[in-house]
């Protein structure tokens, strides 16, 4: 949290507030914003999640542009700046994505904007490759990334801002992915450079977090996704899960975070339990559904091109 700050500290070429929403923490850290740091302090007594936090940070918020940080990414100088910059180029440009790299390896990518799967799933484009500079253009991208990126107040104000269903993880995709539904776009610029420490809120070995991730791509899908995407669902799941079977045999992808037989069960009670709660959830997902007639302006053709053009690929994937 300290270093997070003190990076929002050196910000350069743009006025600013700093906002900090504490989730409840008992070990100083919002005592430690507002005193050293002198950033507005909003206090939960609990953990309220990574949805409610934002729109209470949003909300207390002056500025035509809203940037949301995590407590575990460091900016580079001219991060914020050079997304004002990409932001503004065009009206219809609603957000703004980072040039994410991995705190732990600079080297690598963490996610360039993102990228999805035709079940809901979604990961950061270019996740795990090294920097050589092919991601060194600005360019139009899917959605950016919740841990560092620039939304315009007039597009949270007309679609609405996160939506508090979903708690954490997934939550960035499903915004982003309204908005476009809402027809804004996205530009992501190599400019605006962060280091992120990655899985550092609940960790990669969480079944926890594997749960959220799972249950959230349901209602996404549920949310969003036009039928003609929706009603093979289940036959993109399959897929994935067999490339996730492949992988594990291999000892590589996301399975290496679960060794073992306990470990692989521990990823099943996961994947049923999400299931089991986005079920419960689907009747007011589907209601949600009825009301983005409101807000859209992508026909339900116009949203599956969008959706099939960003696809990741089934080795990413899993």
């Amino acid at each position: 949290m300290r270093a997070c700050l003190e990076s929002v500290g050196r910000q350069e070429g743009v006025d600013f507030e700093t906002i900090v929403v504490d989730n409840g923490s008992t070990d100083g850290s919002a005592d430690m914003a507002e005193s050293e740091f002198r950033a507005r302090v909003i206090r939960n007594r609990e953990n309220r999640g990574f949805c409610a936090a934002n729109n209470q940070g949003i909300a207390a918020g002056r500025g035509e542009f809203v940037a949301l940080l995590n407590n575990d990414a460091e900016a580079e100088p001219g991060w914020l700046a050079a997304l004002y910059r990409a932001t503004t180029r065009a009206a219809h440009v609603g957000m703004a994505a980072s040039k994410v790299l991995v705190w732990e390896d600079p080297r690598r990518i963490d996610k360039v904007g993102h990228l999805i799967f035709p079940d809901g799933q979604n990961r950061g484009r270019g996740s795990g490759a090294l920097d050589e500079g092919q991601y060194d253009r600005e360019e139009e991208v899917l959605w950016p990334d919740g841990c560092a990126a620039l939304y315009r107040r007039e597009m949270l104000e007309r679609i609405g801002g996160f939506d508090e269903d979903f708690f954490a993880y997934g939550d960035d995709a499903e915004l982003g992915l309204r908005a476009r539904i809402a027809g804004w776009k996205c530009i992501y610029t190599p400019e605006a450079v962060v280091r992120h420490h990655r899985g550092a809120t609940l960790g990669k070995d969480s079944a926890r977090r594997l749960e959220l991730i799972e249950r959230n791509r349901v209602l996404l899908a549920l949310k969003l996704f036009p039928w003609s995407l929706l009603w093979l669902n289940p036959l993109f799941f399959a897929a994935r899960l067999a490339a996730g079977a492949v992988a594990a045999g291999r000892g590589t992808g996301d399975t290496a975070h679960f060794p073992g037989m306990r470990g692989k069960f521990s990823m099943a009670g996961a994947l049923v339990r999400g299931d089991l709660a986005a079920l419960r959830m689907a009747p007011r997902m589907l209601r949600k559904r009825r009301e983005m007639g409101r807000i859209r302006r992508l026909a339900p053709a116009e949203v599956r091109r969008l959706i099939l053009s960003n696809r990741l690929s089934l080795r990413d994937v899993a």
